[in-house]
Parts: structure tokens; C-alpha cells; sequence
């Protein structure tokens, strides 16, 4: 996602996300769960962060680092959005970031880039705002995510208007995260799945918490018309259920990891440095008597 494909509205990502700041309270408990395990992160080492930047936390990613003793300042694409991180905030575009060069020694990026059309570009800038040896956190959604309404509405619509317009956001692949960070100039990125479940009781509940946390459809070739009556209850009525009745619900995240370059990080040796080819090393090992088992 970058150059000149904008797959994404990015006005139209705005205005959810204002929308949604008033009602953000009623899906808290689900960010705060999702924020959780991206920030468990920090407790895979051993470095101590002073001043973080917290790009789309939704007021939930904020307060919890600040309770880590962590100074933070919150990033929002929604003024209304950034007001509800309770500590100094400005309103941005992520993909257009105005932020100082090593400005910051975390950043965190929690469900907040999956909306932005320069994926590199953004990143490339998070990376430039990292002092070197910064960390980087984010998470985003991946394919897998929302497969079940994806499909659904697909279904219904193929029934009720005979073909499909794009009604959820295209998600990239796991795979391609890791190298996203690499390209944008990260050391030592690493990009882990984490599958979360949700189950609802009433599909509506479902989508009311999607437009809460302003995750309603921004792309840029959207249909615009008002859709038939029927569609909704036939994507609805057409959602897998469990045992119970229930909706299960997927989300696939990313969870990346990566570093602002330093000279004092591992790196691998130049390729052709090795003093030992490969054939000696096992002309070697087989020349080597077995020692016979360990106790």
C-alpha cells in the first residue's frame, strides 16, 4: 500500500474515528485486552524507556504506559480521538507525521496503521522519530480477521444484489509484516500471530462495536448508495453460530516488533568472513569419535 494506490479514504477514516470517540468507552474492555498483549512486549527486556509516542491508542494504550512510569504523548488521525488520552496529544496524519528526528524511545502502534494507504512510508517516519536503539510495537490486522463477516456479507449480497461491492478492509498476509519493517530500515524485526476469539449472543452488538471503535468501512471504492433493505438481515441471519447460539468472531494480529538501528546491536557477520568453510566443519564433526550419551 503505497505510491499512488490509495486504497483507503483517508477523510472518511477521520470522520469514523471522531464519530467513534464519544462511544469508545462501550468497547474499552476489548482494546484494553488487545493493548495488554501487545505491551506485555516490554517485559521481554530488560530496557527502561523514558519517552514514548502513542499513535492511535484510543485512550486505553496511554494510561497504561504511563502507569509504567513511561512520559508518553499521544498521536490521533481524530482530534476527538487524541482528547481522550488524558496527557499531552496533538492530532496527525500517520501518514504525513510531524515529529522530530530521535524524538522518542518507544512508540507503540496499537490497531492504528491498518487505515493508512503508505504503510512504508509511515513506518519509515515512525522509525526516523525513534532515537537509535528505540523500540518499536504495533499490531495489526492480518488476513483472518473478520472472516466470518467478510464472508457473510459477501454471501448476502451475491444473493440479495446479485454481486459484491468491497464492505470490509483488506487485511495484508503475516508474512509480509516482518518484511515491512525490514524495508523500512528497522534492525531485528519480528512479526508474531496472535488469534483472538470473540463470541456474541446478538450480531448487532457486533457491529455496533465495530463502528465504536470507528473500524467502519473507509476504503476508497466503497459503494456509496444506500444498500437494499434485505442485505443487512441476510449477512446477519448467514454468520456462523456455536453450540450455544453464539457468533464467533476472529481476530488474526500481527504483533510486530522491531529496533531503531545502533552500533551496539548483534549483527550477522560479513557474508564470506567465516575462517571455517562448511565441507572442513563437517569433514570435522564426522573425524570427531562420539562421546556417547550425557547423564
Amino acid at each position: 500500500m503505497e505510491g499512488d494506490a490509495e486504497i483507503f479514504d483517508r477523510r472518511a477514516v477521520r470522520l469514523h474515528r471522531e464519530r467513534a470517540a464519544s462511544q469508545a468507552g462501550s468497547v474499552a474492555e476489548i482494546l484494553q485486552d488487545l493493548a495488554e498483549r501487545l505491551l506485555d512486549r516490554l517485559d521481554d527486556t530488560t530496557r527502561r524507556f523514558r519517552r514514548a509516542l502513542d499513535i492511535g491508542g484510543r485512550g486505553v494504550v496511554a494510561p497504561m504506559l504511563r502507569a509504567r512510569g513511561i512520559d508518553t504523548i499521544s498521536c490521533d488521525l481524530s482530534p476527538g480521538m487524541a482528547a481522550l488520552n488524558g496527557g499531552p496529544a496533538f492530532a496527525a496524519d500517520e501518514e504525513w507525521l510531524p515529529l522530530a528526528p530521535a524524538s522518542v524511545d518507544l512508540v507503540i502502534a496499537n490497531l492504528a496503521l491498518h487505515w493508512v494507504n503508505d504503510l512504508p512510508g509511515a513506518l519509515i517516519q515512525l522509525r526516523q522519530a525513534l532515537q537509535p536503539d528505540g523500540l518499536f510495537l504495533a499490531s495489526v490486522p492480518v488476513l483472518g480477521t473478520l472472516a466470518e463477516l467478510r464472508s457473510s456479507v459477501l454471501e448476502a449480497e451475491a444473493a440479495v444484489a446479485g454481486g459484491a461491492s468491497p464492505r470490509v478492509s483488506p487485511f495484508p498476509e503475516l508474512r509480509d509484516c516482518a518484511g515491512l519493517l525490514q524495508r523500512a530500515g528497522f534492525a531485528l524485526p519480528v512479526a508474531d500471530r496472535d488469534d483472538i476469539r470473540l463470541l456474541y449472543a446478538d450480531p448487532l452488538a457486533l457491529l455496533r462495536d465495530l463502528r465504536a471503535a470507528g473500524e467502519t468501512n473507509a476504503m476508497k471504492l466503497r459503494d456509496r448508495r444506500i444498500p437494499p433493505r434485505a442485505l443487512l438481515p441476510a449477512a446477519l441471519a448467514a454468520l456462523p453460530t456455536d453450540a450455544n447460539g453464539r457468533i464467533p468472531i476472529t481476530l488474526t494480529l500481527a504483533m510486530m516488533t522491531a529496533w531503531a538501528p545502533a552500533p551496539s546491536q548483534p549483527r550477522p557477520l560479513p557474508r564470506g568472513s567465516g575462517r571455517v568453510s562448511l565441507a572442513e566443519a563437517l569433514t570435522r564433526r564426522s573425524e570427531t569419535p562420539d562421546a556417547g550419551p550425557r547423564s
